[in-house]
């Protein structure tokens, strides 16, 4: 059994079929031993991959985009989350979602753990054809602060991660505007890249961990989640089984989870929100950054 082990970004519901890979024993029919960590501050994954300790990082594309050319090269191989896990909470109820309600009024979103939810944002508002600048942004705080200030009157919307923003919807702190898993559209959200370029043999694990990965992510697309609950609960105490469950077959339906292969539309399309963020300098093409064997090896391509 080969040692796999995964420096991760955060702990999500998105990276799922990671951890129902290794639970249903797809991971080990491969040959691999997985395990991840969760470094803090989260930048700790360069150094976790840099000196071995890690044989991949999980997190935003973003990173490898930005530091391609300009320092280490690394290299996305496979995509485990193809849909932002986010959501807009506002304070009113509506019946619908329109995101010019925005103008001229204030967003809060954390900035202490990596920019793609600004990016990710400020897409979205250029794509409905409203210039950021109309939005006023608090950004540089952490999410747990901002939702304590949120609840406490400060700003008009707060972007959270979607598990987040069930609980403090059900604790009466604010009310889902949208949950950006189903409004916001596909891009390669959270992958997995390795410093470098990959020899035959490194390809050779990444193919067999991108096998079992698209094992896991075809069994959570064929189960529902009330039929796992158990685990998810085991896997996510913070949160409760009923929002997991609620939140688990939201993804499944709208495409969280589509295959380990990262689609190239969808990249394109996040290049250029990458871009207008100022972390490139333009969208960098798709097979200049990313590393299709793994995914044709794996018989995804």
């Amino acid at each position: 059994m080969q040692t796999f082990r995964v420096s991760a970004t955060g702990h999500s519901v998105n990276y799922l079929p990671e951890y129902v890979a290794s639970w249903q024993g797809f991971f080990a029919a491969e040959g691999l031993e997985v395990s991840a960590t969760v470094p803090s501050p989260w930048d700790l994954v360069l150094d976790e991959i840099g000196s071995g300790q890690a044989e991949a990082a999980l997190g935003g594309i973003w990173v490898p985009s930005m530091f391609l050319g300009r320092a280490t090269r690394y290299t996305p191989f496979a995509q485990v989350s193809a849909r932002a896990p986010l959501a807009l909470v506002g304070r009113e109820a509506r019946r619908t979602f329109d995101w010019q309600m925005l103008r001229g009024r204030t967003v809060m979103m954390k900035g202490s753990n990596g920019a793609s939810v600004g990016l990710f944002i400020k897409m979205l508002l250029q794509e409905n054809g409203i210039d950021p600048r109309e939005v006023g942004f608090v950004q540089d705080l952490d999410g747990k602060m901002l939702a304590t200030l949120f609840a406490g009157g400060m700003g008009d919307f707060l972007v959270v991660d979607s598990p987040s923003a069930l609980a403090l919807e059900a604790r009466g702190g604010g009310t889902i505007a949208t949950l950006l898993a189903d409004s916001g559209g596909g891009v390669p959200w959270s992958v997995y890249y390795a410093p470098g370029d990959s020899d035959a043999a490194r390809l050779e694990v990444q193919a067999g961990f991108t096998r079992a990965l698209a094992r896991g992510m075809d069994w959570v697309l064929g189960h529902e989640a009330a039929s796992f609950s158990d685990f998810l609960g085991r896997i996510f105490p913070r949160f409760g089984v009923e929002e997991l469950v609620r939140l688990v077959d939201l993804y499944r339906r709208v495409g969280m989870w589509t295959t380990p292969r990262i689609d190239q539309a969808s990249y394109d399309r996040w290049q250029c929100g990458i871009a207008a963020g100022h972390l490139t300098a333009a969208p960098i093409p798709y097979g200049t950054l990313i590393d299709s064997r793994p995914a044709m090896m794996a018989g995804l391509a």
